[in-house]
C-alpha cells in the first residue's frame, strides 16, 4: 500500500456507529478524522428479535452521512463490521440491504471471536511493545469481549452475550438506580461469565486493559474524580454516586457524557462482574479499540503473508488432513480457468479478489473426507458454516461453505444466487479444476480453452486432447449436461 493512503473503517456497534479515517504512514495508521453517532441499533431489537423500522431508519441515516464523508475512497481502503446487535437481529438481511446501498461499501457481520481478536490488535498496536501477558476487556451494548494475547497475537478470544445496552434495559428499565437493582445486574452478569473463570482468571495476565464504550466511559468519570486507572474502589465509589442520584437523568458527574448515561447503570455492573471474577484490582483504559484494528486488518490483508483468513484456511486444511497436493493442483488449475474466463471483464483488484476465493475454496474443498467419504461435499459445507474462523466474516464463510458443496454434484440444490456473476463463475471454474485434476495428477490444459464473454459459458477441447484424455472429455460433457438445468448454461465443444 502507497504511503499516504487514507483508510477508513466503520464500526457498527450496538450502541453507537463509529467512523475512523485514518493515513497510512510507514506501517502505521495516523487519524485523520474520527465521527461517532449514537444511534442505539441494540435498544430497537424486540421481544422476537428483529429490529423495529425506527431502529434501522436510525441506523440508514447514520451510515448514509458516513457514505457522503467516504465518497471517493476504493473498496480496499474501506471495511465495515457489524456486531452482536446484527449478529442477533432476525431480520439483519432487511437491514443490510438499505446499509450498505447508504455507506457504498459491504458491511460484514462478524462473529463475537473476530470481534475479540480485531479489538486485541486495536488495542495492541496503540500501546508501547512489551513481552506482558495482557487481559483486554471490551464491553459493548450486547455483547462483552475477552481477550488474553502477547504483543501482537491475540491467543484466546471469546465473546459473551451481555452488555451496557442489554443491562440497562433489563435492570435498569426506567433509569432508576437502586443498590438492589446493582445487586441483580451484578449477579446475572457473573452468571453468564462465569466460565470466563478457568480461562481468563489471574494467574493467565500481567495486566488488564479495558477498551472503548463502558470502560472508556468508567475511565474517564474517575479520571476527573482523581482516581488512576480502574481500581476496584473506584467502581463502588461510582456505583454509590449513581444510587444517591437516583435516575440516570439526575446523574451529574465530571467526565460523563450525555450519549453514556442511559446506558451507564448496566455497563457498570457488567465490569463489576467481570473485577469480581477474574480477580482484577485496577484496569487500564486503552485507547485501541474495534475500529484501529479493522484499520491493522487492512493493512494486513494486503499480502497472504499477513492476512490472517489465509493462515485460517491453511489451519483448518491441516486439522481435517486434506490431501495438499490434490487441492494445491485445484487450486492452480482453477485459478487459470478463471484468468481466462475473465479475461478483459474484471479489474485486477477483482479478479485478485475471486482467485483468493477460489484459492480457499479449492484448499478447503475435500475437509469433509475427515468425516465420511461418501457426501464429503455436504459435510464440508457444514464444517465452514460453523467453522471458528479467524479473519472472516459469516457472509464470506457462507460463500465458501456454497462453493464447497457445489463443487461436485447437482447444482440445483444450491441455494445461490445465479445472477451474482463472480460467484457462478468461481463456481465453475472450481468445478472444472476438480474434473480435470480427477486422476490426482497435473492435467494438460494445453487443449483447452476457457473462452470470456456474456452469455453461455463456452469451453473448447481440440479433438486431438479429447482423444488423448477421453475420460475427462466424458465427464466434461457430463457436466455441460449439469449446467443445463440452471439460469447459466455451459457448451462443450470440439475443435
Amino acid at each position: 500500500m502507497d504511503h499516504g493512503t487514507p483508510l477508513a473503517a466503520v464500526d457498527l456497534g450496538s450502541n453507537s456507529f463509529r467512523l475512523e479515517i485514518g493515513r497510512f504512514d510507514h506501517g502505521q495508521v495516523h487519524r485523520v478524522e474520527y465521527i461517532k453517532e449514537t444511534v442505539r441499533l441494540g435498544g430497537g431489537l424486540d421481544d422476537a428479535r428483529n429490529l423495529t423500522t425506527a431502529a434501522m431508519q436510525r441506523g440508514w441515516d447514520c451510515l448514509a452521512r458516513f457514505g457522503e464523508r467516504l465518497a471517493g475512497f476504493g473498496r480496499p481502503q474501506v471495511r465495515a463490521v457489524g456486531t452482536q446487535t446484527l449478529r442477533e437481529a432476525r431480520n439483519c438481511d432487511v437491514f443490510l440491504a438499505r446499509a450498505n446501498a447508504a455507506l457504498g461499501f459491504p458491511i460484514e457481520v462478524i462473529s463475537g471471536r473476530e470481534e475479540a481478536r480485531l479489538i486485541y490488535q486495536g488495542v495492541a498496536h496503540l500501546l508501547p511493545q512489551s513481552d506482558e501477558r495482557r487481559l483486554v476487556a471490551d464491553i459493548g451494548g450486547r455483547s462483552t469481549e475477552l481477550i488474553l494475547g502477547r504483543q501482537f497475537e491475540a491467543r484466546v478470544t471469546e465473546s459473551y452475550r451481555v452488555g451496557s445496552v442489554a443491562w440497562s434495559m433489563r435492570y435498569f428499565p426506567e433509569g432508576e438506580f437502586t443498590a438492589a437493582a446493582f445487586e441483580r445486574a451484578q449477579v446475572a452478569a457473573q452468571a453468564v461469565l462465569d466460565d470466563a473463570v478457568g480461562r481468563y482468571g489471574r494467574g493467565q495476565w500481567d495486566v488488564a486493559y479495558g477498551s472503548s464504550g463502558t470502560i472508556g466511559a468508567v475511565g474517564d468519570i474517575l479520571a476527573a474524580a482523581g482516581y488512576h486507572g480502574i481500581p476496584r474502589e473506584g467502581l463502588r465509589w461510582l456505583v454509590q454516586q449513581l444510587v444517591a442520584a437516583r435516575s440516570a437523568d439526575k446523574v451529574r458527574l465530571d467526565g460523563l457524557k450525555d450519549d453514556r448515561r442511559a446506558v451507564i447503570g448496566g455497563g457498570l455492573a457488567v465490569l463489576l462482574a467481570l473485577f469480581d471474577l477474574l480477580g482484577i484490582a485496577t484496569m487500564q483504559p486503552a485507547d485501541g479499540a474495534l475500529r484501529q484494528g479493522v484499520l491493522f486488518d487492512l493493512l494486513d490483508r494486503e499480502q497472504a503473508t499477513t492476512d490472517v483468513r489465509w493462515s485460517t484456511v491453511q489451519r483448518l486444511a491441516t486439522k481435517f488432513g486434506v490431501d495438499l497436493a490434490q487441492v494445491g493442483r485445484v487450486g492452480r488449475i482453477g485459478t487459470q480457468l478463471l484468468q481466462q474466463l475473465q479475461a478483459g471483464n474484471a479489474t485486477p483488484e477483482a479478479l485478485a479478489r475471486h482467485q483468493r476465493e477460489l484459492q480457499w475454496a479449492a484448499t478447503l474443498h475435500e475437509v469433509g473426507s475427515h468425516i465420511s467419504h461418501s457426501d464429503y461435499h455436504k459435510h464440508g459445507a457444514y464444517i465452514l458454516e460453523h467453522a471458528d474462523a479467524a479473519g472472516f466474516a459469516r457472509h464470506e464463510l457462507h460463500r465458501l461453505g456454497l462453493l464447497v458443496l457445489g463443487h461436485r454434484g447437482k447444482l440445483r440444490k444450491l441455494d445461490a444466487d445465479f445472477g451474482d456473476e463472480a460467484f457462478i463463475e468461481t463456481l465453475l471454474c472450481l468445478r472444472l479444476a476438480v474434473i480435470l485434476c480427477h486422476a490426482r495428477r497435473n492435467p494438460d490444459l494445453g487443449g483447452l480453452r476457457l473462452q470470456p464473454g456474456r452469455g453461455p459459458f463456452r469451453l473448447a477441447m481440440t479433438a486431438d486432447w479429447a482423444r488423448a484424455y477421453p475420460q475427462s472429455a466424458h465427464l466434461l460433457r457430463e457436466e455441460a449436461v449439469a449446467w443445463q438445468k440452471t439460469p447459466r448454461t455451459l457448451a462443450v465443444t470440439v475443435t
